[in-house]
């Protein structure tokens, strides 16, 4: 494989083409998450202080393709990519994985952003929070009638009212059920992202009838070639190759 290739990764779907490419491919990680083991590519771990910096890596490492396979609210970092792009002349394919869509029986609702969703939040008293690490840099402002669940990757100490979950997906549907019935969960907190190795939460608040408060995903660049699923991707990246 003679094509040099820089894929920004963190994803399920990053994965398969990360144990598919070799040497000539370098897999970046933000760092926040587990570091793969036994990958045949490069793996490369921090950020590259912004778009600049990720344009003066793919000039110096010679790279001739760059693939945005990360999560579909890090904004930034897909913003740097599709700038680094235009800088270095290279381009970027990008996965952009569709969200999930409710179902009749769903009660969703979107909210902006954090002030959004605390406001959102007022009437209920047991939120489950799925959406990444954000809730714990609020654990001090937990309203005295709440109680907070928060899932993320790593576990930490939490106050009285709260409890922080360290997990990772996929997570089946009898583990949810088993999880919000010892939780006692009256709303369910999220991000759409789209992920099928997620998305048994959905089922479970659909049967339980609880809401779902969304953070609404992000606005993301246009690049020079955008694919839904990683399939089709994987396919086109072989005709590259």
């Amino acid at each position: 494989m003679n094509r040099r290739i820089l894929l920004l990764g963190g994803t399920t779907e990053a994965l398969r083409p990360a144990r598919r490419l070799g040497l000539e491919t370098v897999y970046s990680l933000a760092g926040l998450g587990r570091v793969p083991a036994a990958l045949p590519c490069h793996v490369r771990v921090g950020g590259f202080g912004g778009a600049e910096g990720l344009a003066a890596f793919i000039a110096s490492e010679g790279i001739e393709l760059l693939l945005d396979l990360t999560h579909p609210y890090a904004a930034q970092i897909s913003h740097n990519a599709a700038r680094a792009a235009e800088i270095t002349g290279v381009p970027c394919w990008a996965l952009r994985r569709p969200g999930w869509q409710p179902g009749a029986d769903d009660d969703w609702r979107e909210v902006d952003d954090w002030d959004a969703l605390t406001r959102a939040l007022v009437p209920f008293e047991r939120p489950f929070f799925t959406s990444g690490r954000e809730p714990l840099a609020h654990l001090h402002e937990i309203p005295e009638h709440q109680h907070w669940t928060v899932r993320c990757l790593q576990a930490e100490p939490a106050p009285l009212r709260a409890e922080v979950i360290g997990a990772r997906g996929p997570f089946s549907l009898d583990e949810e059920r088993a999880l919000f019935a010892r939780l006692r969960c009256d709303v369910l907190v999220s991000k759409n992202s789209g992920s099928a190795s997620t998305e048994p939460k959905l089922q479970v608040a659909r049967e339980l009838g609880l809401p779902v408060l969304l953070l609404r995903r992000p606005e993301l660049p246009v690049v020079a070639r955008e694919f839904a699923e990683s399939e089709s991707l994987w396919e086109a990246l072989q005709q590259r190759l």
